[in-house]
Parts: C-alpha cells; structure tokens; sequence
C-alpha cells in the first residue's frame, strides 16, 4: 500500500504544476509588455491626453497654469516612475509613454 505523506505530496506537487501550467501563458503575454522606460516612445505634447491634462516637456512653461506649483515637474511627482536622473520615465497617467522628467501637468501631485 502506498504511503500517505507521500500521496499528499504528490498532489501538492500535481497542483502546482496545474496552477505554473495555467499562469505560464499570462506571464509570457504580460511581462514583455512591460518593458523598460528606454523602450517607450515619448510622449507628444500634441497627445489628446497630454493636451487635456495640460502636459509640457518643460515646466517652467507652466507657470501661467493656475494648478501649477512652483518646483512641480514630472520628477517629483507621485505618478513618475523614473529613476533619479533619467531624462523620461514612464508615467502612470501615461500608460505606455515616457515623459520628461522636467515636464510637468495638470494631475501633478507631491510624491510622498
């Protein structure tokens, strides 16, 4: 008769195999998506999302914007995820797209 620790192992085992089967294909779909910043196309200014949100690759062209703060730009906000020092990183209301780290619009908030 076989042994129960290793009945119960086995279907650990069968389990896992079935779920790493399963999640496989969804990680091949969705990691080369990600991507690195160097990777994404630049945001245009001229984008319906941009123009909405009142983006500019420079900040210091802001300062007419009643929303803008002075010493806001893309690199000190909470929804660039570039790295300290990079020229453009991507942006979480720019899904897909980098923006400059000098850049600055209208959804900018302090990172915390």
């Amino acid at each position: 008769m076989s042994d129960p620790a290793e009945s119960q192992a086995r279907r650990r085992f069968l389990k896992l195999a079935v779920v790493g089967a399963a999640t496989a294909p969804i990680a091949a779909a969705v990691l080369p998506r990600l991507g690195f910043a160097a990777d994404l196309p630049h945001l245009d200014p001229n984008d319906a999302t941009a123009k909405a949100l009142h983006y500019t690759e420079d900040a210091k062209t802001a300062a007419s914007n009643p929303s803008f703060k002075a010493g806001s730009d893309c690199a000190n906000c909470q929804f660039y995820q570039g790295k300290a020092g990079d020229q453009y990183g991507p942006c979480m209301l720019f899904p897909g797209k980098a923006v400059h780290s000098t850049g600055w619009c209208a959804s900018w908030a302090k990172k915390a």
